[in-house]
């Protein structure tokens, strides 16, 4: 948990114009940085090059049925969409904190040229979303051979 100094000013100098904004802002925590809304909900990714010749794209998606995710590439642009639903509790459970984002995510990535887009696949097991791009053969490296002159 990290310690921030409580500035007794901050809600003044966070009113805006729009009264709507006055609530939404004076509930931020004072360590905005790790506060996500409803309106900024995306999940974390990771994007690497395997030692296999592709891009890998990992993301978190905890708590996310398989049915609820879809992952699409059109015009050199992977796509993730997807839907964290809210599980209603019949009125049993009075909420104390709700910090998991709930909702719709988008999420696109422009492809560079190298990657083949008929040869894309994707798993999602324990909540991570496994998606392999796999470079175009032209722009794997190819081995020369030095012969002697």
């Amino acid at each position: 948990m990290r310690i921030t100094q409580w500035d007794p000013f901050r809600e003044v100098s966070l009113l805006s114009d729009n009264p709507k904004d006055w609530l939404r802002n004076f509930f931020v925590p004072a360590n905005d940085d790790c506060f996500f809304t409803h309106e900024t909900w995306v999940p974390p990714v990771d994007i690497y090059q395997n030692s296999d010749n592709e891009l890998v794209l990992t993301a978190e998606l905890p708590g996310i049925k398989l049915e609820d995710i879809s992952v699409t590439v059109a015009n050199d642009v992977l796509t993730l969409c997807g839907q964290r639903k809210f599980e209603h509790d019949n009125g049993q459970n009075s909420w104390q904190r709700m910090e998991r984002n709930q909702g719709k995510f988008s999420r696109s990535f422009s492809l560079p040229a190298t990657v083949n887009p008929e040869a894309v696949n994707a798993d999602y097991k324990d909540g991570t979303l496994v998606v392999r791009l796999p470079l175009r053969e032209e722009a794997k490296p190819k081995q020369i051979v030095v012969r002697a002159a």
